[in-house]
Parts: structure tokens; C-alpha cells; sequence
């Protein structure tokens, strides 16, 4: 049963609320959150910049693998100049955590050249061999000869 309305006629705002709460109940609009994982993670807040006083780093890290890092010396065996005359590869010792990735973008930046494939090897005295296979456009001979300087 509603309220009564007042002597202007219109029922009071608040008596139609807490009528509307009596009719509910207390534990009424209350529901559970459903969780769907088995670990809880504390909500995330507003995290706040440091201002510090001082850098905590005197100088900024260099990175462990640039260019020159990389590419270690090119290799003059015969059998990478066998390699340079007939496959159009060059041949590099390369440090043991580059990747193929690492070693073609050192060679473009060293010495300007594409390389098609890059095949390496971890040699038995722990070092790793890259064959870098030249692109046609491009004589792995000229390279090792002006470049290089190993022909």
C-alpha cells in the first residue's frame, strides 16, 4: 500500500522511495560478481610518474648487439673463397647470440649489401659461422675485394 498523498495533493518523493525499499527488501539489489578465473588480481589504480631528484643511471645502457658487434671478421679459408667465387656467399664469424635477423641487418648497415639466405653454424671451438648468400644484382667477389679487402 502506497503513501498518502500530502495536503497539496502530491505524494512526498522520499515516502514513495522508502516505500519502494520496504516492498524490496534490504539484501535486495545485492548481487555477487561472477568470477571467471581461479586467481585474483588486486584492481589496478591510478599509478603516479616519479619526479626524481637525480637520474638513477649516469649514462643510458648501450644496447649488447649493434652492427659492429656482430660481424666479427669475414672468413678467407679456401673454402670460403671457393664459397665467394662460385655461390656468391660471404662468409663471417659472427657473435654466438645474433641471430639471422641481427646478421643480415649488420651487413646492410656495414657494408650496403642484401643477402637472399643466411645460413649459420655453431663451429667445435665454440664460435658461430654465418654463410650470408648475396643477392644476384650484387658479386660477392667485388665486395670481398673493395670492401673486405680479402682477395
Amino acid at each position: 500500500m502506497g503513501p498518502k498523498a500530502q495536503k497539496g495533493g502530491k505524494p512526498n518523493k522520499q515516502a514513495n522511495a522508502a516505500a519502494k525499499a520496504a516492498l524490496k527488501g534490504t539484501h535486495a539489489g545485492k548481487t555477487r560478481k561472477v568470477r571467471h578465473s581461479t586467481s585474483f588480481h588486486r584492481p589496478t589504480t591510478l599509478e603516479v610518474s616519479r619526479t626524481p631528484l637525480y637520474p638513477r643511471k649516469s649514462i643510458p645502457r648501450q644496447p649488447r648487439l649493434d652492427a659492429g658487434k656482430i660481424l666479427i671478421h669475414p672468413l678467407n679459408t679456401e673454402s670460403a673463397m671457393k664459397k665467394i667465387e662460385e655461390n656468391n656467399t660471404l662468409v663471417f664469424i659472427v657473435d654466438t647470440k645474433a641471430n639471422k635477423r641481427q646478421i643480415a641487418g649488420a651487413l646492410k648497415k656495414q657494408y650496403d649489401v642484401d643477402c637472399v639466405k643466411i645460413n649459420t653454424l655453431i663451429r667445435p671451438n665454440g664460435t658461430k659461422k654465418a654463410f650470408a648468400r648475396l643477392t644476384a644484382d650484387v658479386d660477392a667477389l667485388d665486395i670481398a675485394a673493395t670492401k673486405l679487402a680479402i682477395v
